[in-house]
């Protein structure tokens, strides 16, 4: 299902890159949104990019990262269950990302955002949560453990979306995120526990 995503993720935006007016329909527009309920933008925005390298970077990540997602709810869940659950809690992820923004920019009209990122960002964490040691590299080249890179990843969205006036939706990174990490727990309960298990005895130094 993750290949599948990223296939149907970049059909999508490129087609978008090839027509303005799929583009402006598609997008996350709060808006548009709240004036016409459009909120069917909610998730059809998680498929649009702006250009070819915002869709290479998040289809890398979801790729690398969503692999492992959907082979764990796989095998804890089985091969019917586990892919419907990833699937699922993507899009929700993707929709509780893109809520946020709505409330806080539903009046103004300057503000619009596209990318799979707060979905993107609900795997990562996902990932964090299955192997908060293993190795991610910050700013694709400085090894740090995933744990530590999620803490500075949620500083850094908090911190971003308060000083930066960049038209990143950096409010969809942080709660894609923490909206990862919650339909985690609530698909798989025991995922807290074994968390806390390899926080603790899982330590490489």
């Amino acid at each position: 299902m993750t290949l599948y995503l990223v296939i149907l993720t970049c059909l999508i935006s490129l087609l978008c890159f090839q027509n303005n007016d799929y583009f402006q329909r598609l997008k996350h527009y709060p808006v548009s949104e709240y004036r016409h309920s459009e909120y069917y933008r909610w998730i059809t925005s998680g498929f649009v990019h702006g250009d070819f390298i915002h869709l290479a970077v998040n289809m890398f990540v979801l790729y690398q990262f969503g692999n492992m997602v959907e082979n764990s709810l796989t095998f804890h869940l089985g091969t019917t269950v586990g892919p419907i659950l990833f699937v699922t809690g993507y899009l929700l992820t993707i929709v509780m990302g893109d809520i946020p923004t709505y409330f806080r920019h539903r009046h103004h009209s300057n503000f619009a955002s596209v990318g799979a990122s707060g979905g993107v960002s609900g795997i990562l964490f996902h990932y964090i949560l299955l192997e908060p040691w293993s190795m991610l590299g910050l700013y694709a080249i400085i090894p740090v453990p995933a744990i530590i890179f999620g803490v500075l990843y949620l500083w850094y969205s908090t911190w971003a979306s308060r000083n930066q006036h960049d038209m990143i939706d950096h409010d969809a990174h942080f709660y894609g995120a923490i909206a990862g990490v919650l339909i985690a727990v609530v698909t798989r309960p025991s995922i807290i526990p074994e968390f806390f298990y390899r926080l603790i005895h899982d330590i490489p130094f």
